[in-house]
């Protein structure tokens, strides 16, 4: 699953990224509801934690225009205060869940699996790029009739190059994405793991779909 957290407190932000990792999350992390805005409409993400008390756009604001703008994503909403009337306005402006402050780590962890697979119902679960198929229910990736064997970081990697077909994703963009975490920005782990995706996925089959942008990245398409 990616999520998306948002926090202001920094240390809050840090323990709960932290957590998520530990279950195997992809986390992104903004401290404040404009930033937040923007990312939740770029990126697809499974789940979204979001605090209500943040600097300049609010919480409640961010969820409201998610959902005036159509995006469905799943939304936990995290709040200090947890007056019951503050909970049913959070709920009444599209919210999936709330968790009021202080937390149980392991109780928002489950809260978060539980909107993911509510979202699951909802969202399409196969993407797909000419005759490359990738089900992330089942996680099974096939070029035509033929089953692609992945490895974790594998599937992440397609999963995100599928999800922004068409664009040129940067090294440092699939770091952040794919490992969570940054590296040295001299390692070479990404054209490793893209080698060896490029492999599994074009060697055999025509058209070619994973393409090189010298000196700027990669990009799934059709042609190149």
């Amino acid at each position: 699953m990616r999520v998306l957290v948002v926090e202001d407190h920094r240390n809050t932000a840090a323990f709960i990224r932290k957590a998520l990792q530990a279950e195997s999350f992809a986390v992104d992390v903004c401290a404040n509801g404009e930033d937040a805005l923007t990312a939740a409409l770029l990126t697809p993400f499974d789940a979204i934690v979001l605090d209500i008390m943040l600097p300049g756009r609010d919480g409640l604001s961010v969820l409201r225009q998610l959902r005036a703008r159509r995006n469905t994503t799943p939304v936990l909403l995290l709040s200090a205060r947890g007056e019951v009337n503050e909970r049913v306005e959070g709920l009444d402006a599209g919210a999936d869940d709330y968790l009021p402050k202080p937390f149980v780590m392991a109780e928002l962890t489950a809260r978060i699996r539980a909107l993911g697979r509510r979202g699951n119902e909802s969202r399409t679960v196969v993407l797909r790029v000419a005759d490359l198929t990738l089900d992330t229910v089942t996680r099974e990736a096939r070029r035509g009739a033929a089953v692609i064997e992945l490895t974790a970081r594998e599937y992440r990697l397609l999963e995100f190059l599928m999800r922004s077909t068409g664009r040129i994703c940067g090294r440092m963009a699939i770091l952040e994405k794919v490992w969570d975490y940054d590296f040295d920005p001299g390692t070479n782990i990404v054209d490793v793991y893209i080698r060896r995706l490029r492999e599994k996925l074009d060697e055999g089959f025509e058209p070619k779909l994973l393409h090189t942008a010298r000196g700027v990245g990669y990009v799934l398409k059709e042609t190149a």
